[in-house]
């Protein structure tokens, strides 16, 4: 099977459609699908559930998709960093499904590994409980979480081989390995791509059988916080 696309508009042709789920991996502007985000922008598609940690910041990352209201609902952790989702969501333009993060990432593994639904104690006694199943183990008390899969899985890795394994380097490796499970479809876009057995098995982190489509990417890495000290002397 031929994985190897040579851009990302070329890779998701066929593959997009108009209120599809899409998964985005990253962490901040740390490890996102820069191209794919750019191609889906490019695309048109609309009414669109992403599910993603953040939703990058004005103007970049996922931000591009908010600033066209191409985005219907977002499942994330944290979106600190956006002044246009605070101003969707606060006028009612953008459904949010809020998570804490350990549960977000527990979601997408739980999807990618086929388990329908889980107990964790995180968020009881809270709105994140409303209207979910508590039970009670050893003595505390836990609410169901169920799992999350999407149409379609954006990852960004540093390294590939031809068959689509994949290697993550340093903080990109956050949602991108459980996200790249979870889909229907990944896409997976990297810096390099080698042949099969360049790469050592024993350092794989997304095997190739979870990776349908590949490409290498052109990357920004735009800084999303930029902090500074004064030099000393």
């Amino acid at each position: 099977m031929n994985k190897l696309f040579s851009d990302a508009t070329t890779a998701l042709d066929g593959v997009l459609f108009d209120g599809m789920t899409i998964m985005a991996g990253g962490f901040g502007l740390c490890g996102i699908p820069e191209n794919a985000i750019q191609a889906i922008l490019e695309a048109g598609t609309k009414d669109l559930t992403i599910i993603s940690n953040n939703c990058g910041v004005d103007g970049f990352g996922l931000g591009k998709l908010l600033d066209e209201k191409r985005i219907k609902k977002m499942v994330s952790s944290y979106v600190g960093e956006n002044k246009e989702f605070e101003r969707q969501f606060l006028s009612g333009e953008l459904e949010l499904e809020f998570n804490p993060q350990g549960t977000l990432a527990e979601r997408i593994r739980a999807g990618g590994a086929g388990i329908p639904g889980f107990y964790v104690k995180t968020g009881v006694g809270t709105v994140i409980a409303e209207g979910k199943d508590h039970r009670e183990f050893d003595g505390e008390t836990y609410i169901m979480e169920t799992a999350l899969k999407a149409d379609l899985s954006i990852v960004k890795a540093w390294k590939a081989d031809t068959q689509g394994n994949l290697i993550y380097r340093k903080t990109a490796r956050n949602f991108n390995p459980m996200m790249a499970t979870a889909g229907k479809v990944t896409l997976a876009e990297v810096e390099d791509i080698v042949e099969v057995g360049e790469l050592d098995p024993e350092n794989i982190h997304t095997p190739g059988i979870f990776v349908q489509r590949l490409i290498k990417g052109e990357f920004e890495k735009r800084i999303e916080q930029r902090t500074t000290r004064a030099k000393e002397g």
